[in-house]
């Protein structure tokens, strides 16, 4: 282990977080009402141009006017690249209560990127002397994006999450597909005359739970966007779990549920964890290091591993 530690990232359930345009403030309610752990509140990707102000009023009221409960509240702004997301940060942290708990910015290339942001929300909170501190979370959408993901992470104490956005980093890279997340019909392998898909966000994924690990930030999936496959969400849900995200989004309602099934511990993985923590008791009561358990070698490493399960149930099943 390096003598620097790595920061335990916000402890917090995020198995899924619900996107809603903020141009159609009826949904609203459902969403507060959802089993989302996190909503999100959209200024960016869903609205058009010309509705932008109309939105951000709607969002400002909604965030006083319903009861969100114990969810993360999060509004995604604009782009840096465009001329509404100054106004969107100025709006929100001048006019909507505290109860919004952070910001998601798109499409982040760099750190600077964040630092800009990071200073026009320092400035106002000072100016306006709110108490609660706001949060950010951020997209990896680009090619440069990806190529700064560690200095992104790292850039702002802000920083809470970070997600892959498929479609627009798609774009970036000039990937040859207009699929958002899931395998890809082109991206497969021969053998034996047969074919096997594999994934082509994996790799993206793997560097972005990384840099999220290094630096104390929640890694998240990004969207799936055929949401009438439902299997086609899972499997891309589990291949994410196992890479060590904690969650994904949800474009549909009804793909809440599949994201809080697969980013729940089961109960037989949470039963397992507390039997190998027991069984590594019971050897360091010993003065072992390791000991078998279900026929398979278990060690200090293992406790990490099943202590990550144990924590994300305890999370996942205490009340905030």
């Amino acid at each position: 282990m390096s003598f620097r530690i790595q920061p335990t990232p916000p402890s917090r359930p995020n198995r899924c977080q619900l996107f809603g345009p903020g141009s159609r403030p009826a949904i609203f309610e459902k969403m507060a009402k959802s089993d989302a752990d996190v909503i999100n509140l959209d200024l960016e990707d869903s609205v058009a141009p010309t509705d932008k102000d109309s939105a951000r009023e709607n969002i400002i009221q909604a965030i006083g006017d319903i009861d969100w409960g114990n969810k993360t509240l999060s509004v995604r702004i604009n782009s840096l690249d465009t001329p509404f997301w100054y106004r969107d940060v100025v709006d929100l942290l001048e006019r909507a209560p505290e109860r919004l708990d952070q910001i998601m910015i798109p499409k982040v290339g760099c750190g600077a990127d964040l630092y800009a942001v990071d200073a026009l929300v320092s400035a106002v909170e000072a100016a306006k002397g709110r108490k609660k501190r706001l949060g950010f979370e951020v997209i990896i959408e680009s090619a440069a994006g990806i190529a700064h993901v560690e200095e992104i992470a790292s850039a702002t104490p802000r920083l809470q999450a970070m997600s892959l956005g498929a479609a627009d980093f798609a774009a970036s890279m000039g990937m040859q597909t207009t699929g958002i997340g899931g395998t890809q019909a082109n991206y497969y392998m021969l053998h034996e005359g047969a074919k096997y898909w594999s994934d082509p966000w994996h790799w993206a994924q793997t560097a972005i739970v990384a840099a999220c690990r290094t630096h104390g930030v929640l890694p998240v999936d990004g969207p799936f966007g055929d949401f009438s496959d439902d299997e086609g969400f899972r499997a891309q849900a589990l291949r994410s779990a196992t890479l060590g995200m904690v969650g994904k989004w949800a474009i549909h309602p009804k793909q809440v549920a599949l994201a809080n099934e697969v980013f729940t511990p089961s109960e037989e993985a949470v039963t397992e964890a507390r039997e190998i923590l027991a069984a590594m008791e019971e050897a360091k009561a010993k003065g072992e290091g390791a000991t078998v358990y279900k026929g398979r070698l278990v060690d200090i490493a293992s406790i990490k591993q099943a202590e990550v399960i144990v924590r994300q149930s305890e999370m996942i099943s205490t009340p905030a």
